[in-house]
């Protein structure tokens, strides 16, 4: 852990493996996915943490990138929940937050990030921003610009908390402050930025302002 504090106008969480444990789900998505076109699954999954399917598609396997095999792809990750949870902390520190002051980017489609978050025990705020919303994903900054854009706010007054380099990326690209959290990558891949295993080393509480800092 790092000591870490930051107090501005609003925090923007990446899902998947930020508030989101759904590791083993994604791995088995994508392995069912390899397997069905005799693909090698693991340098997909070396790859597509943090990426919206399509893009990782597209690089993989360019001729599979078409619409019928992406509505396929996101049936099989609806119908299959199993072992979707909380990141430690994550509720409590959502609690201490007005839903209007933080935003949920992500790489899942709208309908997924929906999904997942309820099975996770988690609740949505007023500003969504997922794969559906955006022309380019993480590392490109256009979805987290779209976030601080929707909830009136500077971005360079923003947070994003993130578990994958491309996430990362993004969030500097956009003049971001960024807060790595370790269950993906290590803080080194993460940029050797200020970095927390979970959000049980975090507390949070708003008064006008977020206010995130680590615990002392």
């Amino acid at each position: 852990m790092t000591l870490f504090e930051f107090h501005g106008s609003a925090i923007l969480f990446d899902m998947d493996g930020t508030l989101v444990d759904s590791m083993a789900h994604d791995e088995r998505q994508w392995m069912r996915w390899a397997e069905r076109h005799g693909l090698d699954p693991q340098p997909i999954l070396t790859i597509s943490h943090g990426r919206r399917t399509l893009e990782t598609i597209r690089e993989v396997a360019p001729h599979l990138a078409t619409e019928e095999e992406l509505a396929r792809f996101s049936e099989e990750e609806l119908a299959d929940s199993e072992g979707i949870c909380a990141v430690a902390g994550a509720p409590a520190i959502l609690q201490a937050l007005p839903r209007s002051r933080w935003a949920l980017v992500t790489s899942a489609p709208r309908q997924l990030a929906e999904m997942r978050m309820a099975s996770a025990g988690l609740p949505l705020p007023v500003v969504i921003v997922s794969a559906d919303d955006v022309q380019r994903g993480k590392p490109d900054p256009e979805g987290v610009l779209l976030a601080a854009r929707l909830l009136g706010v500077d971005p360079r007054d923003c947070l994003v908390v993130e578990d994958t380099p491309a996430g990362i990326e993004a969030a500097r690209a956009a003049g971001m402050a960024t807060l790595g959290v370790t269950t993906t990558y290590s803080r080194r891949r993460l940029g050797n930025g200020p970095s927390v295993r979970d959000f049980t080393e975090l507390q949070a509480f708003h008064d006008g302002r977020v206010h995130l800092f680590t615990r002392a």
